[in-house]
């Protein structure tokens, strides 16, 4: 071991990596991790890091249960759960939407950790809150994590595959009118879509998703909340109480 390494074994820390790694994920995402590109973060050598995490995969899974931490954990005693369940819901969006490499990594990877399993005692609470119990309680968070997760997954995409097209020295903006200018003449040739092509705005374009993302949300709780017993105290609506 050279110097260098052993210094660098006795001044990194774990979470001093995991952190560096997040950033290095978020930048360049899951393709442009390696113990190398790291280590320059670090002002280190690679082989240092193999002191405090396995391998790639093991860091990967380290940094994905971090940024669980991310997400607030509503007070059960002040706010009623569906309040909770959409608060949730909108932050683990949105803590997507700051780590689209997440969304991917969900594919290869088996997550979990401390920060991952706080989250998901907490949301599992808040559907007992709602008088969900046992399985239907573990269901109704899985199903609103994988609508989470599936709206999450056209933006991690576009994220994904904006660097595919940078990395291969073409403009990402002009690769994605085209394609869009395509898909629209294509589209034109049938009525309904041809309407809404006709009728569309860039701004209508830019909030659709976020407004999309909560009328599905709303439908969802609206269904999950139709399945409760009438006689719960967490059915009744504001004015009842």
């Amino acid at each position: 071991m050279t110097y260098r390494e052993r210094m660098a074994r006795s001044t990194l820390t774990r979470d001093q990596i995991v952190r560096t790694a997040v950033e290095l994920l978020d930048s360049d995402g899951l393709e442009g991790l390696n113990m190398r590109s790291l280590g320059q973060r670090l002002n280190s050598a690679a082989t240092a890091v193999y002191w405090h995490v396995k391998n790639k995969d093991d860091l990967v899974t380290l940094a994905g249960d971090l940024v669980w931490d991310e997400i607030r954990l509503p007070d059960l005693d002040t706010v009623d759960w569906r309040t909770a369940a959409t608060a949730m819901a909108g932050d683990l969006y949105a803590m997507f939407g700051r780590h689209p490499w997440l969304v991917q990594a969900f594919a290869t990877h088996l997550f979990h950790g401390e920060g991952k399993a706080r989250h998901d005692d907490h949301n599992l609470a808040v559907y007992e809150a709602g008088g969900f119990t046992g399985p239907a309680a573990d269901r109704a968070a899985a199903a609103v994590f994988t609508y989470v997760l599936g709206n999450a997954s056209s933006s991690a995409a576009t994220t994904a595959l904006t660097r595919r097209i940078e990395r291969d020295g073409r403009d990402a903006g002009e690769v994605f009118a085209a394609t869009m200018k395509e898909a629209a003449e294509v589209a034109g040739r049938f009525p309904r879509l041809r309407s809404r092509i006709d009728a569309l705005t860039a701004d209508d374009y830019a909030e659709g998703p976020d407004d999309t993302f909560a009328f599905g949300l709303d439908a969802l709780l609206d269904g999950m909340a139709a399945r409760l017993p009438a006689a719960h105290p967490a059915t009744r609506t504001a004015d009842e109480n």
